[in-house]
């Protein structure tokens, strides 16, 4: 089983930038696809980006594209997404996932068994 615990979130103005971090409990981070999700009020869970556990390329949604970066440190047990040029809309808790050996549906929420609590992210216009 794997615990997964985000940080990073806040409140930022229109144009500004943040950086979440999941960190992950036990040995096998690397065997783990790790996505990035948001839900707004009112909203479904929605997908963001996603690092394969085979690491040859990352998805975006297409509200993320071009603004958002994942990346991820195996020796740190740490997937990352840095938001830049953050919009209002972008506003949602946002959640970490993991599906161990998840090779595909990198897009949708029951491929990944395992969830963080979450982090609140806000942007003011």
């Amino acid at each position: 089983q794997v615990e997964l615990v985000e940080s990073g979130g806040g409140l930022v103005q229109a144009g500004g930038s943040l950086k979440l971090s999941c960190a992950a409990s036990g040995r096998t981070f690397s065997t783990y696809t790790m996505g990035w999700f948001r839900q707004a009020p009112g909203k479904e869970r929605e997908f963001v980006a996603a690092f394969p556990w085979n690491a040859d390329r990352t998805y975006y949604a297409d509200s993320a594209k071009g603004r958002f970066t994942i990346s991820r440190d195996n020796a740190k047990n740490t997937v990352y997404l840095q938001m830049n040029s953050l919009k209002p809309e972008d506003s949602a808790v946002y959640y970490c996932a993991g599906g161990r050996y998840l090779s595909f549906s990198y897009y949708g929420v029951s491929g990944y068994a395992y969830w963080g609590q979450g982090t609140q992210v806000t942007v003011s216009a």
